[in-house]
């Protein structure tokens, strides 16, 4: 009859000094901190094309500096800026408006897609977009011209794949 022996290890902490006593070193609990709001995304549950509602949350980091435009730039698309005026509604609420239309044209935005956006500050977001599988879309631009505001042009970014 064999016996079955069952070995035990021991495993011993070594408390780093300063961390398991409370010392200052430990960052603060988060109620203290202060909050910072640099990416988000939202799902698009409607018309790709109409205007879109960012997140209450980023709209009231920037309480009291709210932009007329901001500057969408897709993070793998060159340095090309689309400009996109910002709605406020007075209640807390805001919208990317007149010009989304067009960045959401050239980068093929569609129903059930995310659209995951960082704040760079001066205005500017770079944008990635995940679409119908939840993958990202990679785009490329063979466009130089990075100025949108010299025509009406929708000068899309190409899905390589």
């Amino acid at each position: 009859m064999n016996a079955m022996h069952t070995s035990v290890s021991s495993i011993f902490v070594t408390p780093i000094p300063g961390i398991l006593h409370g010392s200052s070193s430990l960052p603060p609990p988060p109620s203290t901190l202060s909050l910072i709001i640099e990416e988000f995304f939202i799902v698009v549950y409607e018309d790709p094309l109409v205007k879109k509602e960012l997140p209450k949350k980023f709209a009231d980091y920037l309480d009291g500096k709210e932009p007329a435009k901001v500057y969408l730039r897709a993070a793998d698309c060159g340095p090309r800026l689309w400009t996109v005026e910002v709605l406020f509604d007075g209640q807390g609420r805001m919208y990317l408006d007149k010009g989304w239309e067009k960045f959401a044209i050239a980068h093929g935005v569609d129903f059930g897609w995310f659209v995951h956006f960082k704040y760079e500050g001066d205005d500017v977001l770079t944008v990635k977009v995940f679409d119908g599988t939840m993958c990202r879309r990679y785009y490329y631009s063979d466009d130089e011209d990075t100025d949108d505001e010299s025509d009406d042009d929708v000068k899309p970014c190409i899905h390589p794949l």
